[in-house]
């Protein structure tokens, strides 16, 4: 992650402009992390910036464009989640207590991991899945909330095996 100065550049950006409990992660770092290991290069569709209240998504939005106008930032606010889930997955959820739990809900386990960038400019992990499928390059499905339906789809939509070679999928 030091070594990838966009990645840097993204974590300075998140903590000027999110509330304290934020990270990056999901596609944006596992990308970041399979295109080292592999040589290639796949920029991520979005940089997904999470964090857990204390402001809202557009506002963060605007002051992370004012900051890095070309990347395709996406901020969720995971507090909120249960009050839109339903409405685009088709099932409700439960309301999450933090960005921990919130980031152990993520779809695949190789993406429920994610990083913030402390003052003191030392990284802060969360992996609630472990590392093992990020730096294995292994897609499992996250049975904390996505459904094996939901899963395979994201997998076509994703065309992770195009993109990177060799990565063992788990099926469902």
């Amino acid at each position: 992650m030091r070594g990838d100065a966009a990645f840097m550049a993204w974590l300075e950006a998140a903590r000027a402009c999110c509330p304290p409990e934020w990270a990056i992660g999901a596609g944006a770092l596992r990308n970041l992390v399979w295109d080292h290991l592999t040589g290639l290069r796949n920029p991520p569709a979005d940089v997904d910036v999470a964090f857990f209240g204390g402001a809202s998504e557009a506002e963060v939005e605007a002051c992370l464009r004012g900051r890095l106008r070309a990347v395709p930032w996406q901020a969720k606010d995971q507090a909120l989640v249960h009050t839109w889930y339903e409405d685009v997955f088709g099932y409700p959820v439960e309301p999450l207590t933090s960005l921990d739990e919130a980031i152990a809900t993520w779809p695949e386990t190789c993406t429920s991991v994610a990083v913030r960038l402390r003052p003191d400019r030392e990284l802060d992990v969360i992996a609630p899945c472990g590392l093992d499928d990020l730096f294995g390059r292994v897609v499992r499905r996250n049975p904390r909330r996505v459904t094996v339906d939901r899963y395979r789809r994201r997998l076509a939509e994703k065309r992770i095996t195009e993109r990177w070679p060799g990565v063992t999928v788990v099926d469902g």
